[in-house]
């Protein structure tokens, strides 16, 4: 399937921006981060629902995973941080073992698996992990692991980067489902 037409000012790549870090991180600051990540299976769910088997088929850009794919990609992502998190909570300085995203969702499973169990598991897995969330420390968020491909980076990091995560891929749903 051919993916739609880029419309003028769209990065498909990035439908919410590309992601920034914030050095300087509160607690302030970590409450919007966290509701981002308990709301994403929600929002993923509502970007979803309806697809039609041709859309899923779809890629979100020329060169881009299909809706299944990134469907199916989210929770397997997401359960990789949710172990980093546990990691660098029971460790010190953990080094984190990265993964080729790419060749995860090229394997079979991915095609054939209903999407409904990755949107189940994505349910679940952020009730677990935003519990964990919403009882850590400052001192906790501040914990460091070692990402063999970004170095040393804090949980708060970590923290943002799956904010941004969920809503960045919801988008490249949304693409999709909105013609745009």
């Amino acid at each position: 399937m051919t993916p739609l037409s880029n419309p003028p000012n769209v990065d498909r790549r990035y439908p919410t921006g590309k992601l920034t870090l914030d050095p300087n991180v509160t607690p302030d600051k970590r409450h919007p981060w966290i509701e981002s990540i308990r709301t994403t299976p929600a929002k993923l769910r509502a970007a979803a629902t309806g697809l039609t088997a041709q859309q899923l088929e779809t890629p979100y850009r020329e060169g881009g995973w299909t809706l299944r794919q990134v469907i199916h990609h989210v929770p397997e992502s997401h359960a990789n941080a949710f172990v980093r998190f546990k990691l660098a909570l029971t460790e010190d300085t953990p080094t984190i073992k990265p993964y080729n995203e790419d060749a995860w969702a090229k394997l079979p499973d991915v095609a054939r698996a209903p999407i409904e169990s990755s949107l189940a598991l994505v349910e679940a897995l952020h009730q677990r992990w935003t519990a964990l969330l919403d009882v850590m420390t400052d001192a906790d968020f501040r914990r460091p692991l070692m990402h063999p491909e970004r170095g040393t980076i804090t949980l708060d990091t970590l923290l943002q980067i799956y904010a941004w995560h969920g809503p960045h891929h919801v988008g490249h749903i949304n693409i999709v489902r909105t013609g745009g």
